[in-house]
């Protein structure tokens, strides 16, 4: 065993390695002291960054270069190999930029870039003066967040009727309920992040009606805001089914921090749990509850899980998957009631059940929008721009219905990244700018320790192309119409998985 902690670290750039250990296109894992240092060659130009991601501290280094970027092989987030600088979420944060220095015949890492402030210039005249954005999730965030690195001095209000500041959600489901991720990690940012950035974030505030022609928004308590522009993320609310016993307080379903927390209390008595859907969040649930070690029934009307978003092979895997870890299926049933002691199927048997979490899907909160008479169309519609039918207000994330160059058509999408990055354009364009949303949809799942992405969107399809062995958890699957890619999942196959993306943002430019 290697007594040099720096040989598993890869190379010393600081001693310099030969260009041609490099090709163009190329990148490099290294360290310069205790930094590990991503070098990456594009043409004749070197770049140095941090080698982890700073989303979720994904390999750089096993990632996709496009251009002078790089996309972290595990989210799919973007960095700049120039700056370091979070091009597209889920990064949301810069990494260390390093100066590199070609000295005979070898590329030299120098020394770490200085991070300069960032100096908010005043709005120009004609651009706008105040912001309000009506909601507090991951699109509201992300839009106030590139505000401010855009160097935005103007007024920003964030409207949240959460009583939480914004919190990283796909957590809530996964490894915090799990209990293997502390409660730290779970905010987006730290509380004094608001303060000092200057957005007001305004928890436990609701927004209950909208003024188009006066541009004001009405508040709960009767007060009245007015905006320049005004961005609408009100995202998604758990559909709580119509049944008795839906109101029990072991019942959850799980959206928020408080509901998360609701069900890790609930959890620490609990011996045996039902989920009722079949859907991500209700195996993300159902996979962190067995975590817990608590016994786990699922109850879902479908034949197989997931099958209409991953079709029937990869639906079957998932469910072995979840057998495996003793998770114990009842499908292509219901539950008709629920009591404090079981949950009654329509099938006519029940399941004792000393917690219930309802994963049945989420409906889009478009009442502010339809009572502002905005266009409407199972979502709020939006043009390439994310803007809507009244001038000035913008809408992202959960309830935006935008048209999607990739598929082709109006697309409504609930997926965590897309948010993010529909509330990353948003803001560009209420500045001023003229920026299409065009990103491809993508999404991961986590089952245990079995990650699935998905880029694309595929609605229906003719045709599912598989490369690789399901089984054994290393495979692509192609979703068809007509022989058209519209859609690929992978499993450990994170370099297809990137290079497919790639490939659909270049058959749609």
């Amino acid at each position: 065993m290697s007594t040099d902690p720096s040989q598993d670290r890869g190379p010393d750039l600081t001693q310099g390695v030969t260009t041609t250990t490099l090709a163009d296109g190329q990148m490099l894992a290294g360290h310069v002291g205790d930094d590990a240092v991503l070098l990456a060659r594009r043409g004749d130009e070197f770049f140095a960054i941090g080698a982890e991601c700073s989303h979720y501290h994904g390999p750089l280094a096993e990632g996709l270069m496009v251009g002078d970027t790089v996309r972290c092989p595990w989210h799919h987030a973007c960095l700049s190999l120039r700056t370091g600088a979070a091009v597209r979420a889920p990064a949301l944060s810069s990494v260390a930029c390093w100066s590199t220095e070609l000295r005979d015949g070898k590329v030299v890492v120098r020394e770490k870039a200085t991070p300069k402030p960032g100096v908010r210039v005043a709005p120009a005249a004609g651009s706008p003066q105040k912001i309000v954005i009506v909601g507090g999730g991951a699109a509201g965030f992300a839009a106030a967040e590139m505000l401010r690195r855009q160097h935005y001095q103007g007024s920003i209000v964030m409207l949240s009727d959460d009583d939480a500041p914004p919190v990283d959600r796909p957590n809530l489901s996964k490894d915090y309920l799990a209990g293997s991720a502390p409660e730290d990690w779970v905010p987006l940012r730290g509380d004094s992040y608001y303060t000092e950035q200057g957005i007001d974030l305004r928890l436990k505030t609701a927004a209950v009606g909208i003024d188009p022609r006066a541009r004001e928004v009405a508040l709960g308590d009767g007060s009245k805001l007015a905006y320049d522009r005004l961005l609408l993320a009100t995202g998604a609310e758990p559909l709580r089914l119509p049944i008795p016993g839906m109101d029990l307080p072991h019942v959850r379903t799980l959206r928020t921090l408080a509901d998360c927390r609701a069900i890790i209390a609930r959890a620490a008595t609990t011996r045996r749990a039902v989920v009722m859907g079949a859907s991500f969040i209700g195996l993300e649930v159902a996979a962190s509850l067995r975590a817990r070690g608590i016994e786990v029934h699922v109850v879902a009307p479908e034949a197989r899980p997931l099958e209409r978003v991953l079709g029937p092979e990869l639906g079957d895997f998932v469910r072995r998957l979840h057998e495996e870890h003793g998770v114990i299926f009842h499908l292509a049933d219901t539950a008709g009631a629920i009591d404090a002691q079981q949950v009654t199927l329509n099938s006519g048997g029940s399941i004792a059940a000393d917690l219930v979490v309802a994963g049945v899907g989420v409906r889009p909160r478009l009442t502010l929008a339809e009572t502002a008479g905005l266009a409407i169309d199972r979502g709020v519609t939006v043009d390439a721009y994310l803007e809507c039918s009244a001038p000035g207000i913008f809408a992202a994330g959960d309830i935006a219905r935008w048209p999607d160059p990739h598929s082709g058509a109006a697309i409504r999408v609930e997926h965590w990244v897309v948010a993010q990055r529909q509330g990353q354009t948003a803001a560009l364009n209420m500045l001023g700018g003229r920026e299409k949303f065009d990103a491809v949809p993508y999404f991961w799942s986590q089952h245990y320790d079995v990650p699935i992405n998905y880029v694309g969107h595929a609605e229906r399809w003719d045709e599912i192309a598989i490369d690789g062995d399901i089984a054994a958890r290393d495979c692509v699957l192609r979703y068809k119409h007509k022989g058209r890619v519209l859609a690929v999942a992978s499993i450990y196959r994170d370099a297809e998985s990137l290079l497919a993306e790639a490939a659909m943002e270049q058959e749609a430019a």
